[in-house]
């Protein structure tokens, strides 16, 4: 019988304040190494934000506060920043920073910015929270394709 694992970590540092809970199968840890490895069907919970993937490498500093998370397989977003913008997205690879509170995310990349309409699909999408910039870049025969909900002008029609 497949168990699944539990972990919560606290945060004492004012960057990390909000509890994160991982649940995965399964849990391997080097605490030492300060490398946490979860896999199968994870699901990470922090705040309003939630990363879904195979598998997630944690690293931690000699604080035990996560410096890095590297999701991959199938990994699936949900991201809300500070200044309120909603992102939900997928991407093969997610790697994100928290004291950048920057994402980047790798291979089959599709991200949507929910309250403003915009959709960046591409191979590498680099998104800085704290600044407000996303950067992208296309496969070596595919283009970065930015796509945005462009509000009917409601005079046109009439005259």
């Amino acid at each position: 019988m497949k168990k699944t694992i539990f972990l919560t970590i606290f945060l004492g540092a004012a960057l990390f304040s909000q509890e994160l809970k991982v649940k995965a199968k399964l849990f391997n840890a080097d605490q030492k190494a300060g490398i946490s490895v979860f896999e199968g069907n994870v699901n990470i919970v922090k705040g309003s934000d939630e990363l879904n993937a195979s598998k997630v490498t944690i690293h931690t500093n000699s604080n035990q506060e996560p410096t890095k998370f590297t999701a991959e397989g199938n990994a699936s977003f949900y991201i809300q920043t500070l200044e309120g913008a909603i992102y939900r997205g997928k991407a093969q690879k997610v790697v994100y920073f928290p004291q950048e509170k920057e994402y980047h995310f790798f291979k089959d990349v599709h991200l949507k910015q929910i309250n403003e309409k915009k959709e960046i699909i591409g191979e590498e999408v680099i998104l800085k929270t704290i600044e407000g910039k996303a950067y992208a870049k296309g496969a070596e025969k595919e283009p970065v394709i930015m796509i945005f909900d462009m509000p009917e002008d409601k005079k046109e029609g009439k005259k």
